[in-house]
């Protein structure tokens, strides 16, 4: 009796989730195109004047969200005078990839650099946020060609005590893992959703309607969330991984991070990297939590045309004269 009771609650959680699937994808339907590339197909919302003078920018969004979470705030303002490329990265938003493993910012940079390449944008301004910030220097490590220079808020960046949950850790688990996402993570993680956004935007307040204007519950969706539980429990290796290689990025770096940001450090990952990367410029907001692209975004505008004329710059004085 134990054994069909367990199951038959298996079943209509099951049957739950998908109800909450559909809803959640009708209300938040793709705004973009799809973009195929090789192990992945990467939505993109494309704003702006697609021949505007001066480099495109490039956003691309943390953990637990989507491109929504970088268009709001900063997509609609930069889209004003030039070309701007919003990417769901792989697995997240409406980007799928065909393995959860391919989890980790090398993977990631590579599929986004081709994604570019076919977007006909030969270089560009790349801002990150987040677990984003660690996708930053693997692109500009490995695809300098294409980057012209990286921008970084509030990003991982190092090696941090602790670790990332452990139901990130269970989701990773063979069985067990799809098991848990496909039947009881969506309604439970729908009563969950306000109270983490609101921490992660601490000690800012999360304006009203942020959770249902950038489609946050999303990430609840079962492939969405096993592929972010791959992406958080294998990022601290790959920090180990690349960070040494740090002092090798030659191309322009701002970084924007706050000084009271309780989700990632800036003690351990921004003034770090700032160090080994001498030609960054770091700015640090007083009292300012996780998410500067909403409660600084006029400041982080001002620097990405900043970054963007220093780049230009660069990339003029390196040109072959005929």
């Amino acid at each position: 009796m134990i054994v069909l009771a367990v199951a038959v609650t298996l079943a209509v959680l099951a049957l739950v989730t998908q109800a909450g699937v559909f809803v959640l994808e009708r209300d938040h339907p793709p705004e973009g195109r799809f973009v195929d590339v090789k192990g992945a197909r990467l939505h993109v919302v494309e704003l702006g004047p697609t021949y505007a003078p001066g480099l495109p920018i490039v956003l691309v969004h943390g953990a637990s969200s989507s491109l929504q979470t970088m268009r709001k705030p900063l997509g609609d303002r930069l889209a004003k005078d030039r070309r701007v490329i919003l990417i769901d990265r792989p697995g997240h938003g409406w980007s799928t990839r065909e393995r959860y493993e391919d989890s980790t910012p090398a993977i990631q940079a590579r599929m986004i650099d081709e994604a570019l390449g076919k977007l006909g944008i030969d270089r560009a301004i790349v801002v990150g946020h987040s677990w984003a910030g660690a996708l930053m220097p693997a692109l500009a490590l490995a695809y300098p060609k294409r980057v012209a220079a990286i921008m970084m808020l509030s990003p991982v960046a190092y090696p941090w005590p602790g670790g990332v949950g452990n139901f990130n850790k269970i989701a990773t688990i063979p069985v067990i893992g799809p098991l848990l996402a496909y039947t009881i993570t969506l309604p439970l993680g729908i009563f969950l959703v306000e109270g983490g956004t609101r921490y992660v935007f601490a000690p800012q307040t999360m304006p009203d309607g942020y959770i249902a204007a950038t489609a946050v519950r999303m990430v609840l969706r079962p492939q969405v969330f096993l592929s972010n539980a791959w992406d958080l429990t294998t990022l601290k290796a790959e920090t180990v991984r690349q960070s040494p290689s740090y002092p090798s990025i030659k191309v322009p770096v701002t970084i924007i991070a706050g000084d009271a940001d309780k989700t990632v450090s800036t003690e351990i990952h921004s003034r770090p990297f700032a160090a080994a990367v001498p030609q960054t410029r770091l700015v640090v907001l007083p009292n300012g939590g996780h998410m500067p692209q909403v409660y600084a975004a006029d400041v982080i505008v001002s620097e990405v045309e900043a970054i963007a004329a220093k780049a230009q710059a660069g990339s003029s004085a390196s040109a072959v004269p005929y």
